[in-house]
């Protein structure tokens, strides 16, 4: 692994290229089916501030506890020091669901770049039915976005296989070029943003039956969207033992931070202003379709090619993320051992190899219904898979606060136990507003419970090591 290090700036870029991937372009419409202005900007402020108070956990923890890499489900295990099974239990099932989040993470922005492409390739939206397959109508539009979304995967993988240095080099590139571009929608929307298009600031927001919903219950129903956008903001943690200094860690987790709310915050907001509710709602692709209103298709077209290149960085980070976990979980001793077998680039072959087919059985997806039903379902399942582990981080942060450990005689704990207790409140909070779809949250539990097949297996390895 020495000769696969990274530094800050590539740790930062896998920060913002992980979070500033699929959810930046498809937020605006997910924010607007959920929730009016108001509501939005409440659910931004309060996501923003509560992934803040997150990113300082998972910062403190990469400097207090290095040897503990692999990302915040890492932890888990470190709850009961005292039971070996319990800590084997709680390690796994956290890394488990944790894996099944990356996963359905980058699935979703492999099927963001499908439906960015259908802008150049209009064949990919066609309803026409292609073949059956007894009852099943197979759409030409969606047998096409799902052999490209394949197709992505796959020129990803070869590519992962070829070392980690080399990857994050493009997935640097890839994110400066976004960063850029979307700096340059911000500019343009600011001139081109008409108010009318959003109305009143507070207007009553309906649900699919017609009922109005209050602002509290739309700042929930906004708090599992708006977190999805802040997925990716611990990566630079899972990277931390490829990292050349420990201290780049949490100065890349802040740093990036910074750069994505900012993007965020700026584009959501004023693509409220450049297309009317009703079209923002029903759009599959909004940035293109808000830059279009204001620039023409030409500007369209450049919006969708800057989705393109960014989609195709988010996707290298997040295939290499999602590799790394079970991996570095494995080094832990709290995963199954032949994930820990690396090529000779240093990259967890087995773990991207079952990572990738995995991802693959969940394109399927993508053979029925919109992208935008894809894309809403699959966020949803994998905020809910990445939450657990945000909470374990900040509760362990707090445990190490309480007990001590890690601190100087004289070092003060005042500062570090507020932030853990902000971050634990939000944790605790998301995950209540995320169980009000229980059809969603009951899919997303038999997900992350499925994992518990293998655990029979860990206990005979664990019995194994310690014969």
């Amino acid at each position: 692994m020495s000769n696969n290090r990274v530094g800050f700036w590539i740790l930062t870029a896998l920060v913002v290229g992980n979070m500033v991937g699929s959810g930046i372009f498809m937020l605006p419409r997910s924010l607007a089916a959920v929730s009016n202005p108001a509501g939005t900007v409440l659910a931004w402020s309060i996501t923003g501030f509560g992934v803040l108070m997150l990113a300082l956990v998972f910062g403190n923890l990469a400097l207090r506890k290095p040897e503990l890499s692999g990302g915040p489900q890492i932890y888990a295990k470190e709850l009961f020091p005292n039971s070996p099974v319990l800590s084997l239990l709680s390690g796994f099932m956290s890394s488990w669901g944790y894996w099944v989040g990356n996963v359905a993470g980058f699935v979703a922005v492999i099927t963001t770049f499908s439906s960015y492409l259908s802008t150049f390739i209009p064949a990919m939206k066609s309803s026409a039915v292609w073949f059956s397959i007894g009852s099943l109508d197979i759409k030409t539009g969606n047998a096409l976005n799902f052999i490209v979304c394949s197709l992505l995967l796959w020129a990803t993988h070869a590519l992962a296989l070829r070392g980690i240095e080399g990857a994050g080099k493009m997935n640097l590139l890839a994110t400066a070029t976004k960063v850029i571009g979307f700096a340059l929608f911000i500019v343009i929307a600011l001139f081109a943003f008409q108010e009318a298009n959003i109305g009143p600031f507070n207007a009553p927001h309906l649900d699919d039956d017609g009922q109005t919903v209050g602002l509290l219950s739309q700042v929930n129903g906004a708090a599992v969207v708006t977190l999805w956008a802040f997925i990716g903001v611990e990566s630079a943690m899972v990277f931390a033992a490829r990292a050349k200094r420990k201290q780049d860690v949490a100065r890349a987790t802040i740093v990036g931070l910074i750069i994505a709310l900012a993007l965020y915050v700026g584009i959501s907001i004023l693509t409220m202003g450049l297309l009317p509710g009703d079209q923002l709602q029903q759009s599959q692709n909004p940035l293109v379709d808000a830059m279009a209103a204001v620039m023409g298709p030409t500007g369209g077209y450049l919006l969708a090619g800057l989705g393109l290149i960014s989609l195709i960085g988010s996707t290298i980070g997040w295939v290499l993320l999602s590799a790394e976990v079970p991996y570095e979980a494995a080094r832990q001793g709290v995963f199954l051992r032949p994930f820990r077998d690396v090529n000779g680039k240093g990259m967890p072959r087995l773990s991207l190899w079952i990572s990738n087919i995995l991802g693959q059985l969940l394109i399927f997806s993508t053979i029925s219904g919109s992208i935008s039903q894809a894309f809403d379902f699959i966020i949803a399942i994998a905020t809910l898979a990445y939450l657990v582990p945000y909470l374990i981080s900040a509760l362990y942060q707090l445990r190490l606060v309480i007990t001590g450990e890690s601190y100087g005689a004289q070092e003060s704990r005042v500062r570090d136990g507020i932030i853990a207790g902000l971050a634990t409140i939000y944790s605790v909070w998301v995950i209540y507003a995320g169980t009000a779809d229980w059809k969603t949250f009951w899919f997303g539990v038999l997900l992350i419970v499925s994992g518990i097949v293998f655990y029979p297996l860990l206990l005979k390895q664990l019995r194994t090591s310690n014969a």
